[in-house]
């Protein structure tokens, strides 16, 4: 009898723990199928309330152009006095996913499929010519040789930004949205870093949620952080919340913390 006991107890020790185990591993699949679920859910706005958002960027943009015509005219004569070479920088950048628009669209994960159209977008250039990095990843710094006394300036005060809303005047960004970027780094930060891509799913910013809360990137952790605050605008995007952004861009500007 006591045989037959201590069997049945290591029976039932045995049960248990398979138990145990079965459960563990449904909860963590459970909880991972949550967590992906949460990341592929994007707010998708009416298309009345995207004409309105549309048409806000565009007046918003306009304005700032005319009212920011004096300072860009000073600064273009800055950047040609001090240092040689161009006073813009145009340079490709990986834009909105507009497949992510339909049912079975914005998922691929193919090597040369670059999540969203490409487009130029245009900076007041902050960097001695022949600096090019060819797309690979260079984090910020700053004590950055190749960025020039002037180019320094513009980028504590976020001034460099401003030819962007040319961007927004054709259609390619938004007043805030996701940062865009390279597509070389583009392809990069998409195998390391979970639902990077969905942030291709709205028209990229001049400003954004992750520029507001966080500064320069200096590693791919740092990156990952502002893909939460990405996805987090994603998920409840609104005129509200971009005119918020909008007011919150001010004091990054003027106390000069870093963004990307």
């Amino acid at each position: 009898m006591r045989a037959l006991a201590r069997r049945l107890r290591r029976w039932l020790a045995v049960e248990t723990t398979a138990k145990v185990r079965r459960s563990s591993h449904v909860s963590t699949r459970a909880r991972a199928h949550t967590h992906a679920h949460a990341l592929a859910h994007v707010s998708q706005p009416t298309d009345r309330e995207q004409r309105g958002r549309r048409l806000l960027n565009v007046v918003i943009a306009a304005l700032g152009l005319v009212l920011a015509l004096p300072v860009m005219l000073v600064i273009a004569a800055l950047i040609k006095l001090t240092s040689r070479g161009p006073v813009l920088f145009a340079q490709q950048r990986v834009g909105l996913d507009r497949r992510a628009l339909s049912r079975s669209g914005g998922n691929s994960r193919r090597r040369m499929d670059l999540g969203g159209a490409q487009f130029t977008m245009y900076k007041f250039r902050t960097m001695y010519v022949d600096t090019d990095t060819s797309g690979k990843q260079v984090w910020a710094a700053s004590d950055d040789g190749r960025i020039t006394p002037v180019g320094r300036v513009l980028r504590k005060f976020r001034l460099d930004e401003l030819p962007q809303v040319l961007n927004v005047l054709r259609g390619e960004m938004n007043i805030v949205g996701p940062r865009p970027e390279q597509p070389a780094i583009f392809v990069y930060l998409r195998e390391q870093i979970e639902g990077y891509q969905r942030r291709q799913r709205v028209r990229p910013g001049i400003t954004g949620w992750a520029q507001v809360n966080q500064g320069y990137d200096t590693s791919v952790d740092d990156v990952r952080r502002k893909v939460r605050y990405d996805l987090e605008y994603i998920h409840g995007q609104s005129t509200l919340e971009d005119l918020r952004i909008m007011l919150r861009t001010v004091p990054v500007m003027l106390f000069r913390r870093g963004a990307h």
